[in-house]
């Protein structure tokens, strides 16, 4: 973690004059606006700025003629100095960001100008409940409200003039388990979904849908079965309940939490949610060794009206290396093999890029977009994964490439329809893992065991060279039609930024 102040900065090229926002008014978003966002190419009214989660602007004025001339025009303290990973948006000259501790601000997008702030006030026994720091990627808009998941749980919605809390929901289950919330909500139909975080510390995963106006529940959908003494929530449950071996995923949870990424096609009409790993990470205590753990790590398509299950794509059957799927599913409609197709893309943390028939699930292609060894291939008639000997660590430790870091993590990639590729901020991991006696999970403590060790590397020089060599970073222009870079740039770490990318010919990362 950087120990340097967090604040948010705007660029402009020099030269071109800043726009002034309009005066501060009460916004009004909605299906339309957002299905039709090209048509305001100044604004970022959802986390990926289209539905389909491209992360593509329009906007042409900075070009790669221009861009280095670009210069600071302001910049904005925040609160806490850790874990800023917010997407802010942007609605009729107005910033909406969140910080650490999910704090919520509002900015004058052309001046900086803090127009207001909302601290929801994570009480303080809550921050070791969840993974990696007390961050949040960001908030949802609809109508005249901001929308944010706070760390401790809540689901809050806020006045998009004041800042006052209109109405706050709880989102966990059971108040028992280390739930948290990390990631940005979104907003469909006028349905503010939201996922929570945890499966590293026991949990079973689950999406909510609430009204937006009034915060009412309208529907859950459980991503991993509850115990099986009890009859499942519905036909989905029942489905995967056969992919589980024994009981005693119940006490540890099951894992398969959405603690990040959602996207939705209008005419499809079908919201997509990518899972977490199982919890706990060790599939021999978890499912005593046996079946695929539906729907972990796996990508889910669901009604939006209802919750109602419609397909599922398992990323990772069997997951027992942290291998998630909640990285940003893209959607596109690319021309493969002569013919347009309506694809989801995915890169995950198991380090294969893949691009699904988003209409049904159906695998097109997949490959590799960094070296991996726990796995040989992705078989394209069964869509499952080959295995190697070294993705097996039940019996003595094993080195496993990538790491639970995982080779693209929650730093959003983006989609050019102009150039048609992907690009990815991918990392070179690796870590040795080892099978443990048994899992344990101490709520509100520091000591957790996923079922496995991380053991103390070795102090042969060469060995931790190669380890060392390895911790890398690059920008990967991926083709998904070709399945191949189509160039990459290479950084000295890995845990960069994510891109963004733009009509002007351009693409923006920010390093670590």
């Amino acid at each position: 973690m950087t120990s340097m102040p967090h604040v948010l900065r705007i660029a402009l090229a020099v030269g071109l004059p800043i726009i002034a926002a309009p005066a501060f008014s009460v916004m009004q978003v909605d299906d339309e606006r957002i299905s039709h966002a090209d048509r305001e190419p100044g604004n970022w009214m959802t986390h990926g700025r289209t539905y389909s989660e491209q992360r593509f602007s329009p906007l042409d004025q900075i070009t790669d003629k221009n861009v280095k001339d670009l210069g600071l025009a302001w910049t904005l303290k925040l609160d806490v100095d850790r874990g800023t990973e917010a997407t802010p948006l942007v609605v009729d000259g107005v910033m909406y960001s969140t910080g650490a501790f999910s704090i919520v601000y509002a900015v004058d997008a052309a001046t900086g100008e803090l127009l207001w702030k909302y601290d929801p006030k994570v009480p303080p026994e809550n921050l070791s409940q969840g993974c990696c720091g007390p961050v949040n990627r960001g908030v949802a808009v609809w109508d005249d409200k901001v929308y944010v998941g706070s760390f401790d749980g809540r689901l809050i919605a806020l006045n998009a003039a004041t800042g006052k809390e209109i109405w706050t929901v709880d989102t966990i289950i059971d108040r028992s388990k280390s739930y948290s919330i990390t990631g940005a909500p979104r907003v469909v139909k006028g349905k503010v979904l939201i996922g929570n975080g945890g499966a590293e510390f026991g949990v079973r995963g689950y999406v909510t849908a609430y009204d937006a106006q009034t915060g009412e529940q309208a529907w859950r959908f459980y991503t991993v079965p509850g115990d099986p003494k009890d009859p499942p929530e519905n036909e989905a449950m029942a489905m995967a309940l056969k992919t589980w071996n024994g009981d005693k995923w119940v006490k540890w949870g099951g894992g398969g939490t959405v603690w990040d990424s959602m996207s939705y096609d209008p005419e499809l009409d079908l919201v997509y949610i990518g899972t977490g790993n199982g919890s706990p990470w060790n599939y021999a205590f978890r499912s005593e060794g046996e079946g695929d753990n539906l729907f972990v790590s796996s990508i889910v398509a669901l009604r939006p009206d209802t919750g109602e299950y419609v397909w599922h794509y398992q990323v990772t059957p069997k997951d027992r290396w942290d291998f998630t799927a909640t990285q940003q599913m893209v959607l596109a409609d690319i021309k493969i093999d002569g013919k347009v197709r309506k694809v989801l893309m995915q890169a995950p943390k198991n380090g294969f890029f893949y691009v699904l028939d988003r209409t049904n699930g159906e695998l097109i292609s997949a490959n590799n977009f960094v070296p991996v060894n726990w796995a040989t291939h992705i078989d394209l008639k069964t869509g499952r994964p080959v295995l190697t000997e070294q993705a097996d660590y039940s019996k003595a430790p094993k080195v496993i490439q990538p790491s639970f870091l995982g080779a693209h993590n929650w730093h959003p990639m983006s989609y050019s329809p102009k150039t048609g590729y992907v690009y990815l901020p991918a990392q070179h991991t690796l870590a040795e893992l080892e099978a443990a006696k048994e899992p344990l999970f101490l709520p509100n403590k520091s000591v957790v065991n996923f079922g496995l060790s991380v053991p103390q590397l070795p102090e042969d020089p060469k060995i931790l060279n190669q380890i060392r060599d390895a911790w890398t970073g690059e920008l990967i222009a991926w083709d998904p039609v070709k399945q191949a870079p189509a160039w990459k740039q290479s950084y000295v770490s890995a845990g960069n930024g994510g891109t963004l990318s733009t009509a002007g010919n351009l693409v923006f990362q920010g390093t670590a």
